[in-house]
């Protein structure tokens, strides 16, 4: 990583593409859920570190990977920005392309850290931010949101009465609007390298 690419502005737009994106308000709902058949209680750290370590694993061995498969970051990204756009479109419409797995006993770890929280969309979102910004402001992002994550799950029912239905509803409907400006500039800005 190369500190003299540390930037302010551009740790701001990860972090607030990766909240968005990851949705810990918006899934406050099925959080409690979870929290419920988990006998009340939800591992905050665990379920943290967990994510955590798997946003990192993509962010330094992701290119690697994709390597391995004949990809580059730029065709991923204009990918993962398709993926991005639809989640936008799921948090603006109210819709579910995405399902998610309905067994929660499997722990703090499985299904909260994964998929719900570093599931395909965060994992691609990564990989597609590696295309436009340094790995240095990712991996503040990351660290930022991990903090945010933590700090959410440790406040559920306090998060819950605070926002109310509505509330939830409108947080969400607003990050959905920043998915879809974030996407459709990845999409643009590494479309026209596309194919070089």
């Amino acid at each position: 990583m190369n500190f003299s690419e540390l930037s302010v502005q551009q740790i701001i737009t990860v972090s607030f593409t990766l909240f968005a994106v990851i949705d810990m308000l918006g899934n406050t709902p099925v959080l409690l859920s979870l929290k419920a058949k988990m006998g009340g209680h939800i591992r905050a750290l665990p379920a943290t570190l967990a994510s955590g370590a798997l946003m990192l694993l993509f962010l330094f061995f992701g290119k690697e990977f994709l390597g391995l498969m004949g990809l580059d970051v730029k065709s991923f990204a204009v990918a993962g920005s398709i993926v991005i756009f639809i989640i936008g479109l799921e948090m603006v419409l109210g819709l579910e392309f995405f399902k998610t797995d309905p067994n929660p006993r499997s722990g703090s770890v499985v299904p909260i850290a994964f998929p719900l929280i570093a599931g395909s969309g965060t994992l691609t979102t990564i990989m597609s931010l590696k295309a436009n910004f340094a790995n240095i402001n990712i991996f503040a992002g990351i660290l930022i949101n991990c903090v945010v994550i933590f700090v959410i799950l440790g406040s559920l029912k306090w998060i819950e009465k605070a926002l109310g239905p509505s509330g939830l509803i409108v947080v969400r409907k607003f990050f959905g609007v920043i998915l879809l400006a974030i996407a459709v500039k990845i999409f643009g800005t590494n479309l026209q390298d596309f194919g070089k």
